[in-house]
């Protein structure tokens, strides 16, 4: 059997924009496995796992993890990582589409993963969507947000 941190470097290498397995990836999931994207309070359950990958690589076709520590303490794994890619695809948010802007990110991450008999049951990816949307040139507009608090 695997170890823990073969499994998620496995899960890594399956992720990356020259490789995309997301049928793969699942795969290496408890059936009720959960990957939650915790800055953008998303959680991606079973089947629903692998549109996680698809909608990160499809605005950044060549995402790459740059893998700096990985721990693994019995079935946690602990990494920290920078995901790297170019801005080369539109960028969902609530009122509309950012448009690629060619932009390279650069954007550190610490991801936790929970595993149970050789399969993730949890994967919370805690990357910084804040230096993330700097990068590609969607900085917070902090006059319309001070704005909006005086009217309240």
């Amino acid at each position: 059997m695997r170890s823990n941190e073969d499994v998620v470097r496995e899960a890594y290498r399956l992720a990356e924009g020259d490789v995309l397995d997301g049928t793969g990836f699942r795969a290496l999931f408890t059936e009720d496995g959960t990957f939650n994207d915790v800055p953008n309070a998303m959680t991606f359950r079973g089947d629903e796992i692998p549109h996680a990958l698809a909608g990160l690589a499809g605005v950044f076709p060549d995402i790459h993890r740059e893998l700096l520590e990985v721990h693994a303490i019995g079935d946690v794994v602990a990494v920290e990582l920078r995901i790297q890619g170019t801005h080369l695809g539109a960028f969902p948010t609530p009122i509309g589409e950012i448009r690629p802007t060619g932009n390279r990110i650069d954007v550190p991450t610490a991801d936790l993963w929970y595993l149970r008999d050789g399969k993730i049951e949890r994967f919370n990816c805690y990357n910084a969507a804040n230096v993330l949307l700097g990068q590609i040139g969607a900085v917070p507009d902090f006059a319309a947000a001070i704005e909006a608090a005086a009217g309240a």
